[in-house]
C-alpha cells in the first residue's frame, strides 16, 4: 500500500497534519488535537524513514505535540493562511517562496507545557503562574521545548554582527551564508536582574525584520527599544519599576549591552483597580541568569520617569443628546435589535443593512448609526442573500457552526428548524470576501508591513460592503495551549501581539470611514463557560501580560472600537469592570474609540456561580453599547434610570463618546463606487 502511495521509485512525500479549533470549544489532551493519533505516528514515521525527501507539513491553528515524529528532518508550521494557502504551499515546495517565519508560541511536548495555574474551570481560574507565561516559563523553571519561542529556519543560514550597541538601539549587520535568498528575524530581549521581584530570565523588547537578502547579501538593521518598557508592575508602590541592577540587551542571543541601574527607577505611578485574587502568584526556585554583556553602560535612573496618567475622560455633551428623551437616550446605550425579541440578534443575523453583518448601532431618529462585520480572518458576511423593500436578508444557516456549542440546546433546535424551513427565492444575490492569515499566521512573521497591508486588505472590502466596524483583531495571549480560540490570538508574547494588532488597525483605518475593534478585553483565555468563568488573577500579571497588547495597540494603533470580554476578572464581569474600562483603557491609556460588549452576553448561557453580565452595570462602567442587545437589556437600561441606580449624565456620556465616533466614521466614509463593485 505505501508503493501505491509514494510512486516508484516513492521518494519524495508530504504528509500534511491538520487540526481544528474554534470558538465555543477549548482542545483537549487527546489523540486527534494536541497528541498525535497512532496512524499519524505511524505514516509520518514511515515517511521520514524511507523517502529521500520528506516534508511534514502543519495545517494548524495552534501546537501540537510532535515529540514522537522529531525524525521528521523538514517540518512547514503552513498555519491558516485563507485564500491562497495552496499556492503558498505550493511556492513553497517548489522553490518559489522562501519560508522565514518565527515562531510566536512554544512548541512542546505535552507533558512539558506548565500546570501551575487552572484551566477549563467552568467557575474560578486561577491564573497562579503569574507573569510566567509562555517563553518566561519555560526559561524560568529550566524547561526545554521541542521549538522554543522565536524559532524558525529558512531554506538559508545568517550571521547576525553587532555592530553597536546603546542605551536605547542596537545596530547589527545580518549576512545571508547559505545558498538560497530570505528574510531573518532579528530579535531584542532584555534579561532583567533577580531583585524583589521574581522575573523571567528575558522579555522581548524589540524586533525588526530584513528585507529579502541573496547569498552572501548583507543589510544593516537598527533596532530601537526602551528600557522603560521592561518595567515591572509593584503592587506596593502601585507603579511600575525597574529594580536596581544589571539589564542585559540580548540580540539573537548574543549579549549586546548591559545597562545598570544603581538605584530603583520608578516609570509610571497609576492606582490599584483590577482586584486581589486570592494567591501569591507563583515564584520559580533558581532561574537561570544571563551574564553581563562585555560593554556595561550606566543609566540614569531619572531618565525613566513617564507622565502620571491623567484622570477618567468626559466627553462633552452635544446639545442633540441632552435633547434626548431617556427612551431614545436608553436605546442609543444598546445595539439595533428586533422589538419583538426572538433570536435575530445573533452573530450573522444582527446586522439589518448588510447581509450576514453581526450587529448595528442604535437607528435613533436622524442619528448617525454603523453597521459591524464579525472576523477574525477577513470579513464575515453572508455568501447568499436576497433584497427587498424592507432591504437585505441573508441566507443560510446564521451563525458559525463552531458557535453552536455556546448558543445552548433551546436555540441549536430553533436555528436549525428555521434554517430547514427557508426557501430558496428564485433570485439570489452573492457577496465574497477575502479570507487572511490567522491571527497566529500572521504574527509569525513577525513582519508588521505585512499585517498592515492586510488590514489594508480588509479595510478595502468594508468599504465595497459597507461596513464601518470590524469586530477584530483580537489580541488575548496565547495563555494556555489547550484555548481553542488561541488561533485568531497572536502570540504568548504582549508585546508582538500588540505591534501586529496596531500593525492590522493602521492598515484599515487608513480606508476612510472604516475602524477596527480590537478585543476581548481582557484576560479572555478560554472557551469553557467563557461567560461566567471568574479569571483570577494578580494586577501584576494583568497589567505586564493580558492588557500590555491592548495598551500598544490602543497607543500606536488608535482602533476606533474596542471589545470587552465574557469573563469576569476577581469577581467582576470586565464589561461592569469600571477600574478596567474608565480608570485604565479611558484614564490611563486616553482612549476615546467606543467600548462595546460582546455578543449574546446575556442569553444561552450555562447555569454557573455567577450571573450574567448586565447593560445597567455594563452602562455604568463606561460601556457604551450593549451588543446587539434585546428589548431586556433596554428596559433594563431604562428602569435603573428611574430608579437612580443609573445617571442620566453617565448615559449621555457613553451617548455622546459612540456618537461622536459614528459622526467621525460616517463624515469620512467614501463607498466605492457601484460601477466598481459587484458583490451580487
Amino acid at each position: 500500500e505505501y508503493r501505491i502511495l509514494l510512486g516508484d521509485p516513492g521518494d519524495t512525500a508530504v504528509y500534511v497534519l491538520s487540526r481544528v479549533s474554534g470558538e465555543g470549544a477549548d482542545r483537549l489532551p487527546v489523540r486527534g488535537d494536541i497528541l498525535l493519533t497512532d496512524a499519524e505516528i505511524r505514516d509520518i514515521r514511515f515517511l521520514a524513514r524511507h523517502c529521500r525527501r520528506f516534508m511534514l507539513v502543519l495545517n494548524t491553528g495552534g501546537p501540537v505535540d510532535l515529540s514522537p515524529v522529531m525524525e521528521a528532518g523538514n517540518i512547514l508550521l503552513l498555519s491558516q493562511l485563507g485564500a491562497e494557502t495552496g499556492n503558498i504551499l505550493a511556492d513553497i515546495l517548489l522553490g518559489k517562496s522562501v519560508p522565514s517565519g518565527k515562531l510566536t508560541a512554544t512548541w512542546a511536548a505535552w507533558e512539558d507545557h506548565p500546570q501551575i495555574g487552572d484551566f477549563g474551570n467552568p467557575d474560578e481560574t486561577l491564573y497562579r503562574e503569574g507573569v510566567f507565561v509562555g517563553y518566561r516559563y519555560f526559561d524560568a523553571a529550566g524547561v526545554k521545548p521541542l521549538f522554543p519561542f522565536g524559532f524558525g529556519l529558512g531554506y538559508t543560514d545568517f550571521e547576525t554582527e553587532i555592530l553597536r550597541a546603546g542605551a536605547d538601539a542596537v545596530t547589527v549587520t545580518v549576512r545571508n551564508t547559505g545558498r538560497c535568498p530570505g528574510r531573518e528575524t532579528v530579535q531584542l530581549y532584555i534579561a532583567p536582574p533577580a531583585g524583589r521581584l521574581p522575573e523571567p530570565v528575558r522579555v522581548l523588547a524589540a524586533f525588526a525584520k530584513t528585507a529579502r537578502l541573496l547569498p552572501g547579501q548583507s543589510e544593516t538593521v537598527t533596532v530601537p527599544f526602551r528600557l522603560a518598557d521592561a518595567a515591572s508592575y509593584d503592587a506596593e508602590r502601585a507603579a511600575f519599576i525597574l529594580e536596581a541592577g544589571d539589564y542585559t540587551v540580548l540580540v539573537n542571543g548574543a549579549a549586546a549591552v548591559t545597562l545598570r541601574l544603581a538605584e530603583t527607577a520608578v516609570v509610571r505611578r497609576v492606582e490599584s483597580r483590577l482586584g486581589d485574587p486570592g494567591f501569591p502568584d507563583w515564584r520559580p526556585d533558581h532561574p537561570p541568569a544571563v551574564p553581563p554583556a562585555e560593554t556595561v553602560l550606566d543609566a540614569d535612573p531619572g531618565a525613566f520617569a513617564e507622565e502620571s496618567p491623567g484622570a477618567e475622560y468626559h466627553p462633552d455633551i452635544p446639545a442633540a443628546v441632552s435633547a434626548l428623551s431617556d427612551e431614545d437616550l436608553t436605546r442609543l446605550n444598546v445595539g439595533l435589535f428586533n422589538p419583538k425579541g426572538g433570536i435575530s440578534g445573533i452573530v450573522g443575523n444582527a446586522g439589518k443593512s448588510v447581509a450576514g453583518a453581526a450587529g448595528e448601532t442604535a437607528h435613533v431618529g436622524s442619528l448617525p448609526f454603523l453597521v459591524m462585520a464579525d472576523g477574525p480572518a477577513g470579513l464575515r458576511l453572508s455568501r447568499d442573500y436576497t433584497r427587498d423593500e424592507k432591504g437585505v436578508h441573508a441566507l443560510g444557516f446564521p451563525i458559525p457552526e463552531s458557535m453552536l456549542p455556546f448558543m445552548g440546546r433551546p436555540t441549536r433546535f430553533v436555528l436549525g428548524r428555521l434554517s430547514r424551513r427557508e426557501k430558496r427565492p428564485e433570485k439570489v444575490l452573492h457577496q465574497y470576501c477575502t479570507a487572511i492569515p490567522i491571527g497566529t499566521a500572521i504574527a509569525q512573521s513577525w513582519d508588521v508591513s505585512l499585517a498592515e497591508a492586510l488590514g489594508d486588505i480588509v479595510g478595502d472590502e468594508m468599504r465595497r460592503f459597507g461596513v464601518h466596524l470590524w469586530l477584530a483583531p483580537a489580541l488575548n495571549i496565547h495563555r494556555n495551549v489547550r484555548c481553542g480560540r488561541n488561533f485568531e490570538y497572536f502570540s504568548e508574547d504582549p508585546l508582538i501581539s500588540g505591534k501586529m494588532a496596531a500593525a492590522l488597525t493602521r492598515g484599515v483605518q487608513k480606508h476612510p470611514g472604516c475602524g477596527v475593534t480590537v478585543k476581548h478585553f481582557a484576560a479572555n483565555n478560554q472557551e469553557t463557560n467563557r461567560a461566567g468563568s471568574n479569571s483570577r488573577v494578580s494586577e501584576r500579571a494583568l497589567r505586564e501580560i493580558y492588557l500590555r497588547g491592548f495598551e500598544i495597540c490602543v497607543r500606536e494603533g488608535r482602533p476606533r472600537a474596542l471589545m470587552t470580554s465574557y469573563n469576569l476578572i476577581n469577581g467582576t464581569h470586565a464589561s461592569e469592570h469600571r477600574g478596567l474600562c474608565a480608570g485604565i483603557l479611558r484614564g490611563e491609556w486616553g482612549y476615546q474609540g467606543i467600548i462595546m460588549t460582546d455578543w449574546v452576553i446575556t442569553a444561552g448561557q450555562k447555569k454557573t456561580k455567577y450571573r450574567n453580565a448586565l447593560s445597567d452595570r455594563a452602562a455604568a462602567a463606561g460601556g457604551q453599547l450593549f451588543m446587539p442587545g434585546s428589548r431586556g437589556d433596554w428596559q433594563r437600561l431604562l428602569r435603573a434610570l428611574k430608579a437612580g441606580t443609573l445617571s442620566r449624565r453617565q448615559l449621555e456620556e457613553n451617548a455622546a463618546g459612540m456618537l461622536r465616533t459614528a459622526e467621525e466614521l460616517r463624515a469620512a466614509e467614501s463607498p466605492i463606487p457601484p460601477d466598481e463593485n459587484s458583490p451580487e
